[in-house]
């Protein structure tokens, strides 16, 4: 099921906004947030979509939970952060998602919430693809 308003289900021009597609893992895609105060931020966003977990069977969130807890391991290794934050939230949007938000105890936003979109550090194509790179070789 696919609704072709909704960035993770179209890609393209709506995902583009805010996002740039790394790859897909089992149920999921990975994509890093074009936002990169807190370096090497991610979406893990479920296939289809869904609104809930739980509107997927056992075995589906079972798998999207693991697709998270890759991308959060490939986070570690590529940045070593002191915490990854995750935030499920969707409100509007209503695809099932998950934010992986690496903080650092220097870095921005430590000890608080992180912001949704602080839109204070945004990097050129060569600098996001140097994110991706290091990820994707974390995966």
């Amino acid at each position: 099921m696919k609704d072709n308003n909704c960035a993770y289900c179209a890609g393209g021009e709506l995902l583009d906004k805010f996002g740039i597609k790394i790859c897909d893992l089992s149920v999921s895609q990975l994509i890093l947030f074009k936002e990169q105060s807190h370096k090497g931020r991610c979406v893990v966003a479920y296939k289809d979509h869904v609104s809930e977990l739980v509107n997927i069977s056992e075995e589906e969130r079972t798998a999207f939970i693991n697709d998270v807890v890759k991308a959060a391991n490939a986070i570690h290794k590529a940045f070593n952060p002191d915490k990854v934050n995750y935030g499920a939230y969707g409100d509007t949007g209503c695809h099932l998602h998950m934010h992986l938000v690496p903080k650092y105890k220097d870095g921005y936003e430590w000890g608080g919430v992180f912001e949704m979109n602080p839109g204070k550090t945004l990097l050129s194509d060569e600098e996001y693809q140097e994110l991706i790179d290091k990820i994707k070789a974390n995966l």
